[in-house]
């Protein structure tokens, strides 16, 4: 699944925004409020399955459930 798949599945009540931007040479950012949790550049690889679904979770906190429960 991908990335905006994994977000808006589960978290798509506490999304009010995500914008895609295409990039040049393979970039791939992930910024939630202004704050970089992904980034292809620094790991030097694309992110594993669920891995950037992971770190919103860190970042939203285990108070905010997911979307259906």
């Amino acid at each position: 699944m991908s990335a905006v798949s994994d977000l808006l599945s589960n978290y798509q009540h506490v999304i009010d925004d995500l914008t895609l931007v295409t990039g040049t040479a393979g970039v791939f950012d992930v910024v939630v409020n202004d704050e970089l949790i992904y980034s292809k550049a620094e790991t030097g690889r694309h992110a594993e399955d669920g891995e950037v679904l992971r770190l919103f979770q860190e970042v939203v906190g285990p108070d905010v459930p997911l979307y259906g429960t």
